[in-house]
């Protein structure tokens, strides 16, 4: 399936759901009260970009993801590649590890409230704490995918433990912690909507539709709100496959005994 396939199917698959959403609310199958229909949601979700109250709101919970995204990346990837590089390290951490990865970031923020107080230290801790986890186990399964043979070959070339990191380890790992960066952009951007809806303080797209449910028809700016926070998702997975389309387009490229499969099929 080609780039333009999938981006014709998505938006036809968005036109579906919205067209649904629009005939249930005008059907009154739902009172508009619930929901509204989605061509009002959709409106004033774009005069909500003319507003710089709101708009300073999404620059602040963009701020957060970004501060607490890029503090996950760089704890992730070299505990990662630690872990990945030395067995002893990783079986040492095993069990802190897998008794810290199901905890509820939401559920830590009474704790970390506590801690650091309320705003953005609270905020970036929480998100940082959440996107850590996928960044870090791609890492490591990146490094243990790298293969034997190109490390080995290094080795016998008298290169260092340092130099085989840097020149063979590192670079087939990267498309694994690109992905993980993917995925913990998106868990970054739901932490930083999520923490501010429950933690009532500060600025940011949270607070905005926080605010909103305590109207009196306030549905309407809630389902605005959540459009932004859909769409900020989009754009950010949306630029981030492109980069690594990019710059690790040859990840992506079939190896000959796939092709092989391929042509052998009818």
């Amino acid at each position: 399936m080609t780039r333009r396939q999938e981006l014709l199917l998505g938006l036809l698959g968005a036109a579906g759901a919205f067209g649904i959403c629009e005939a249930v609310a005008r059907a009154g199958i739902v009172r508009r009260s619930y929901l509204p229909p989605a061509s009002e949601v959709l409106a004033r979700a774009v005069r909500l970009a003319g507003d710089p109250a709101f708009v300073d709101g999404i620059g602040v919970t963009l701020r957060a993801w970004a501060l607490g995204l890029g503090l996950a990346c760089a704890v992730a990837v070299p505990l990662g590649l630690l872990l990945g590089a030395v067995p002893v390290a990783e079986a040492a951490v095993r069990a802190v590890i897998e008794f810290l990865r199901p905890l509820p970031s939401v559920a830590l923020i009474p704790l970390v409230s506590l801690l650091l107080g309320s705003g953005t230290q609270t905020e970036v801790t929480l998100i940082a704490y959440a996107s850590l986890w996928p960044v870090l186990f791609n890492t490591v399964y990146g490094l243990g995918e790298t293969d034997p043979l190109a490390r080995e070959t290094l080795r016998a070339f008298g290169f260092g433990r340092l130099a085989v990191l840097l020149r063979v380890e590192l670079p087939a790992t990267a498309p694994f912690i690109a992905a993980g960066v993917r995925i913990s952009a998106a868990v970054a951007l739901i932490l930083a909507v999520a923490t501010e809806i429950l933690s009532g303080f500060g600025q940011g797209l949270g607070i905005f539709i926080a605010q909103a449910q305590t109207e009196t028809d306030g549905t309407r700016d809630v389902l605005a709100g959540v459009v932004w926070a859909g769409g900020l998702g989009l754009v950010i997975n949306g630029v981030l496959v492109g980069a690594e389309r990019r710059l690790f387009a040859w990840a992506q490229e079939p190896r000959p005994e796939a092709e092989k499969l391929q042509r052998s099929r009818p």
